[in-house]
């Protein structure tokens, strides 16, 4: 497991017997955050059943999800907070 920190948040790789990262977490606010690819990681392909979750208001997107600028990429990438992780 690696840690790195920043001001405000806490990013932790966690790694595979092979060395590579399997699953990026990201620590902000008291709640662990994870992108949907890791997710999908943990659990399978939740695509459709997040998309459920946030339409029949099981859970409020808001509040929830957090879009993060990234140099490596074009546009917004999003985080899903622990209850999304939970629910999902």
């Amino acid at each position: 497991m690696t840690q790195r920190k920043s001001k405000k948040t806490n990013f932790l790789f966690y790694t595979g017997n092979d060395g590579k990262v399997k699953v990026e977490v990201f620590l902000k606010e008291g709640t662990v955050w994870l992108l949907q690819k890791a997710i999908g990681e943990l659990f399978g392909n939740i695509s459709k059943h997040l998309k459920k979750i946030f339409t029949r208001g099981g859970l409020e997107e808001k509040s929830n999800v957090q879009k993060m600028h990234f140099s490596h990429s074009n546009k917004p990438i999003k985080f899903y907070n622990l209850d999304v992780i939970i629910t999902a």
